[in-house]
């Protein structure tokens, strides 16, 4: 049974069984999982490539609405287009994974891109390998995704401007000791510094000034926190309705696809970072999701089932309240070359205090940005 509540749809029951997965290499640990929950349909997807290449790991979080397709878009690409840039090749990640969020607008719009997502979304009839109610094969090549190669097709869908539905995207790249962190939406990373949670991204809700400021600019309107009354974050990737603007750039659109980036010069007190989807962070501050890992590390080694229990605890009895209904995934890196032993969480007075901050960037946050 399906119930609509709100802005959202719920099951009668949740779906509780969760996707988890853990790795590691000479750099980093990893363990992740992602559970459907409450919702009627799973629009969060991920990605964790600990070798993107022989220095380099990689781990996205996207959190879909709308539907899911622009969630398993990214998940399938954006990691890709980082590595083909040609300013990764130079070593300036931060341009490649800018570039890389971009990107992913353009290649989902005419033929290819609607056919890419109506692969995505299940549109395709597995047997006879037509899209629904269309008779129409593609004559480029299939297996080759290079970037450069992304043809322009002909057909029906020549003009199609990109999908309605949308995604966060929240990525975490780490190169020796440097970690950067690129997010447009609410999804969120963090980092554990001495048991101390820093946000290494900014939420990206509407009434935030900045977001705010291009939304008006951009002839759109803010009404109940929503943008023009339906979403409720200012940055994602799709959502084409809200990025029709002819005379303005990618970036000052009303929702704009581009990423805050944060580089951080990791140190011997950096523990692991948080990746998760706002399905978390509705339910648990970014420092009490630090305060249960460090808890749960003492006697548990296998970090997917350590984001299983934030799942678990995140998920409401029911979904009367709606904080706990959404569909959540989580990924815990931990840094293997940094790694100490690790005791929980010490006393405030042991912390560093709030004003060292996690970052070099300029939107690098110490301590919360969320009001507890």
């Amino acid at each position: 049974m399906i119930a609509e509540i709100g802005m959202g749809i719920y099951l009668s029951t949740p779906k509780t069984e969760k996707f988890s997965e853990d790795g590691e290499n000479g750099r980093v640990r990893y363990g992740l999982s992602s559970m459907q929950g409450w919702r009627a349909t799973m629009e969060d997807a991920h990605a964790a490539y600990p070798d993107l290449d022989t220095s380099t790991s990689f781990f996205g979080v996207y959190d879909g609405h709308g539907g899911k397709v622009v969630a398993k878009f990214c998940a399938k690409y954006l990691h890709r287009q980082v590595l083909k840039n040609e300013a990764y090749a130079a070593g300036d990640i931060g341009t490649s994974v800018q570039k890389a969020f971009f990107r992913m607008d353009e290649m989902m719009r005419g033929q290819r891109g609607w056919r890419e997502l109506a692969v995505l979304g299940d549109k395709i009839n597995k047997f006879t390998g037509m899209i629904e109610g269309l008779i129409w094969s593609p004559r480029s090549s299939e297996g080759n995704d290079q970037a450069d190669d992304w043809a322009f097709e002909e057909g029906p869908h020549s003009d199609f401007t990109g999908p309605t539905s949308g995604s966060t995207a929240c990525v975490a790249i780490l190169r020796n000791n440097q970690l950067l962190v690129a997010n447009a939406g609410d999804s969120r990373c963090v980092i554990s510094r001495k048991g101390q949670a820093y946000n290494l991204s900014r939420d990206h809700k509407p009434d935030l000034e900045l977001e705010k400021e291009r939304i008006l600019k951009a002839g759109g309107f803010i009404h109940a926190g929503r943008v023009n009354g339906s979403l409720n974050l200012a940055r994602a990737i799709g959502d084409m309705e809200f990025k029709q603007n002819k005379f303005l750039p990618a970036e000052k659109q009303i929702v704009t696809a581009c990423p805050d980036i944060n580089t951080v010069e990791l140190c011997d007190d950096d523990e692991f970072i948080v990746l998760a989807c706002d399905g978390i962070w509705d339910c648990m501050s970014s420092q009490q999701v630090v305060d249960y890992v460090h808890e749960q590390l003492v006697s548990e080694s296998k970090l997917s089932v350590v984001c299983e229990r934030v799942l678990d605890r995140c998920l409401a009895p029911t979904t009367a309240g709606g904080e706990g209904c959404d569909n959540m995934t989580m990924i815990i890196v931990q840094f293997v070359q940094l790694k100490k032993p690790l005791q929980s969480a010490g006393s405030a007075d042991e912390r560093p205090s709030p004003t060292e901050e996690a970052g070099t960037g300029s939107d690098s946050k110490a301590g919360e940005s969320e009001p507890k």
